[in-house]
């Protein structure tokens, strides 16, 4: 007899269904019953997929993650490094703007229902930021940072914008201070703190602005079948 196919839209379903009840309705909301119902599925669906609850919350992370991979990797490094690494930032925030359920997730935003994660869930997380770190490196080598551990400079980007996004998230900022300008100077900021002149920061973070919506934007848009504008 041949294996069962299944269809493979379910796993990702599933994924994104469990980590917006974990948000919205909290730990008890994830039941496997409820998961699964949610989709018109019966309850070995979460076994077949994630053999159960357990495999599930780790899926999330790693989905999530996965996602925010996939968001950087659109990013294509070009002859101005410190450009590409503010392009690097804005991909993180897009990530997080377009998963938001998964992203509380990620970082502890929603209880994980009584779950723990293991060392090798959370390094699978900082292996994300293995791309930035290498970003950064060559911002040192053009002489546009000082020299300095890049995975250092890689960490100060991931807290600034990871700060700036679970506030915009949250809805905590409000005009004048929203988190388009914020960004913008956060970005700057932070360039300037590593050694960059701010006119070549000024620079190269609104060249990364400008590039965002050919080299992210328009590739989500494709992937999600949006015709462009």
């Amino acid at each position: 007899m041949s294996p069962r196919h299944t269809d493979p839209s379910t796993r990702p379903a599933l994924v994104d269904i469990a980590a917006r009840l974990l948000a919205e309705e909290g730990p008890q909301a994830l039941s496997a019953r409820r998961i699964a119902s949610e989709i018109g599925a019966s309850t070995m669906a979460l076994y077949t997929h994630f053999n159960g609850m357990r495999g599930l919350v780790r899926a999330m992370v790693h989905e999530g993650f996965a996602r925010l991979q996939h968001y950087f990797t659109l990013v294509e490094f070009s002859d101005d490094p410190v450009s590409d690494l503010a392009l690097l930032g804005r991909a993180y925030r897009l990530n997080a703007l377009a998963n938001p359920h998964l992203y509380a997730v990620m970082f502890g935003g929603s209880s994980l229902a009584g779950f723990s994660l293991g060392e090798e869930d959370r390094q699978y997380g900082r292996y994300t930021l293995a791309g930035v770190a290498e970003c950064a490196a060559r911002c040192i080598e053009a002489g546009r940072f000082r020299a300095a551990d890049a995975d250092l400079v890689a960490h100060q980007m991931w807290s600034a914008v990871h700060g700036l996004v679970a506030l915009e998230l949250g809805d905590y900022l409000t005009e004048p201070w929203n988190a388009d300008s914020l960004l913008e100077a956060q970005l700057v900021g932070l360039m300037v703190a590593v050694g960059d002149t701010r006119e070549a920061a000024v620079s190269s973070v609104t060249a990364s602005a400008e590039r965002l919506r050919e080299e992210v934007d328009s590739a989500t848009d494709a992937d999600r079948g949006v015709e462009p504008p």
